[in-house]
């Protein structure tokens, strides 16, 4: 039986890392990608099979898309997990910034979508995994370009999973909330960088803060391995869910935000984000 093929974005590091070791060792051709090759290679000592695509360069993505079919011959599974946090007001945080996040939050894992689906229509079978966040359910302070991709990348997961479900493509959200990667210090620098000393500074404050609760091993932040187990369970379980939250009290922050209105939820988004003035 030819072993199914999976590929995966944003696998240098953390959640994307961690899913292309779960999906070879259940005996996947895996094939990892990152924009930086350099940081791939423990991969390579695992038997995935790694090279460089920068999700944002059509011919990057292009080029990857055709290798993995002249290697392999199909692909299978498709997880795109490449993916980052720009944080700041909309204010003060430059549009070509939030321009590019956009391109690599969305744009990229709709392109690669739009290159493995004749392949996976042809074959009549395939599954698509979109990492996306809690924060593509609720909102909160300094966050607009970030939670806006998110939401973004929901709802083109939602018009996917309808569009493809009759050629028995499945379409899967994983919505993550907390995990201890390096995400969370990397946003938190966006954070300072872009409103760190103008009108938002206490926000800014508050909210690098509070993601930098993952640096002390903070309960309010899962291991990646946790968020992987997620993603293999999507990708790999015959009949999956729409959807998977995972971490600490991702399914609870969804449900309440469903059930407040719109008001009420801001009143706790406020307080939230308000931290120390002094």
């Amino acid at each position: 039986m030819t072993a199914q093929v999976a590929l995966i974005t944003g696998a240098s590091s953390g959640i994307g890392a961690e899913v292309a070791r779960k999906l070879k060792a259940k005996g996947y051709t895996v094939y990892g990608v990152a924009r930086r090759a350099d940081r791939l290679a423990d991969l390579d000592k695992d038997g995935v099979r790694t090279f460089e695509m920068d999700v944002t360069d059509d011919a990057s993505i292009t080029a990857g898309v055709k290798r993995v079919l002249a290697e392999s011959g199909r692909v299978d599974v498709l997880v795109n997990s490449a993916g980052y946090g720009l944080l700041g007001s909309v204010e003060e945080t430059p549009v070509d910034d939030g321009r590019h996040m956009f391109e690599v939050n969305v744009f990229g894992a709709m392109r690669l979508t739009q290159l493995v689906v004749p392949h996976m229509r042809e074959q009549r079978s395939g599954r698509i995994v979109n990492v996306s966040s809690i924060g593509g359910k609720v909102y909160s302070s300094l966050t607009a370009y970030y939670n806006g991709s998110k939401h973004a990348l929901e709802v083109m997961s939602d018009c996917l999973r309808i569009e493809l479900g009759q050629f028995g493509i499945d379409v899967v959200v994983v919505e993550p909330g907390g995990v201890r990667t390096e995400w969370p210090e990397i946003a938190a620098a966006h954070v300072e960088k872009n409103s760190g000393q103008g009108p938002y500074a206490h926000q800014a404050r508050a909210v690098a803060e509070g993601l930098r609760l993952s640096e002390t091993g903070s309960r309010l932040y899962v291991p990646a391995t946790v968020v992987a187990d997620a993603i293999v369970k999507a990708a790999t379980t015959r009949k999956p869910k729409t959807r998977y939250p995972v971490g600490y009290g991702a399914k609870a922050i969804i449900t309440l935000r469903r059930l407040l209105s719109d008001r009420a939820y801001d009143s706790m988004a406020l307080r939230a984000s308000r931290g120390s003035r002094t």
